[in-house]
């Protein structure tokens, strides 16, 4: 009667390609994701910067208050109070003192805290708001921002 199987050696090589192919795709799922979660970026600041301009067309001014009384009336779809419940990743809004969560700012899921924000403003000309998150989990923060021109740019890279 004869054996089939395969033999331990046969199986550790087996083991060992799987390894390898795995060490070489890992890294670039890993950098795929992160860059799926800078997508979620581009469409919010850009709804946020309708909501500013639709507000501005009304009052003749920007506002730093994004959600509540003499709000803009913006915040993340579906947002839920802040930090790992949420559907989003990002910290978006204004970062000054006295900012409020849920008023001036939203936490995502990355849990960034506004002051990774950074500067960022709105006044009767002219508004910067932003978006922070360590999206490549690196303790690297990813900073993008729009402007009352539509300008939008990733003046902080958490991607290499």
């Amino acid at each position: 009667m004869k054996n089939h199987g395969f033999s331990i050696i046969e199986l550790m090589i087996v083991l060992a390609i799987v390894v390898f192919f795995a060490t070489i795709s890992l890294p670039k799922y890993f950098n795929y994701y992160a860059k799926a979660k800078q997508a979620e970026v581009a469409l919010n600041l850009a709804s946020l910067h309708t909501a500013q301009q639709a507000y501005f067309a009304e009052h003749g001014t920007y506002s730093h208050v994004l959600n509540g009384e003499n709000g803009i009336g913006w915040k993340p779809q579906g947002y839920k109070g802040g930090g790992e419940q949420e559907n989003f990743y990002y910290t978006y809004g204004f970062n000054f003192p006295g900012a409020q969560e849920g008023v001036h700012y939203f936490t995502g899921k990355l849990k960034t805290s506004k002051e990774s924000l950074g500067q960022c403003f709105a006044d009767k000309e002219n508004f910067v708001a932003r978006a922070a998150g360590d999206v490549a989990g690196k303790g690297k923060i990813d900073v993008w921002q729009i402007d009352s021109d539509r300008k939008m740019e990733n003046i902080q890279k958490g991607l290499d």
